[in-house]
């Protein structure tokens, strides 16, 4: 069976004064741009079953402005995650999810994307390596079960930017 994995970074945040970096929220811009990737995500990927998304605010916010109902998992592990510890958690998605959405931050969302494509030098792959700003999107795919994921494993199939 081929899944569909969906890496997205969080939107533009803002940086009011006093409040910690997990506690960011998004800024206008951001939600802006979350909602231009939610419909895209609707008008060109199959439904998704199954969200992880890391526990900072501007995650979550992201999350709500996207528009998507499906299941979510909270993780704490996400947040400043390494793409080794981003691998593990896709890993563990059940194997009836065929569309899963991870929603994180920089560095781990491109280094994740870069590490797990093994068409490094389509389109995709040479627009992703040059920058992943705030809320883009990298859409991989995969044969076999989650359990299989792993490094070049994967194929990039678009890197979007909403605008």
């Amino acid at each position: 069976m081929a899944r569909t994995l969906i890496l997205m970074r969080h939107g533009k945040s803002a940086y009011p004064d006093g409040v910690d970096d997990h506690q960011r929220p998004l800024a206008p811009r951001g939600r802006r741009q979350a909602g231009m990737a939610g419909r895209w995500l609707q008008e060109t990927q199959p439904p998704i079953d199954a969200v992880r998304c890391s526990t900072a605010t501007r995650t979550r916010e992201t999350l709500a402005a996207l528009g998507v109902t499906a299941p979510v998992v909270f993780d704490a592990a996400i947040y400043e995650a390494r793409p080794a510890t981003l691998i593990e958690l896709i890993q563990l998605a059940d194997d009836d999810v065929a569309t899963l959405l991870l929603i994180g931050h920089a560095p781990g969302m491109p280094q994740t994307a870069w590490e797990l494509a093994s068409n490094r030098d389509c389109a995709p792959a040479i627009e992703l390596s040059g920058k992943f700003p705030t809320s883009a999107l990298a859409i991989l795919r995969f044969d076999g079960s989650w359990s299989d994921v792993a490094p070049a494993a994967g194929e990039l199939l678009h890197f979007h930017i909403p605008r």
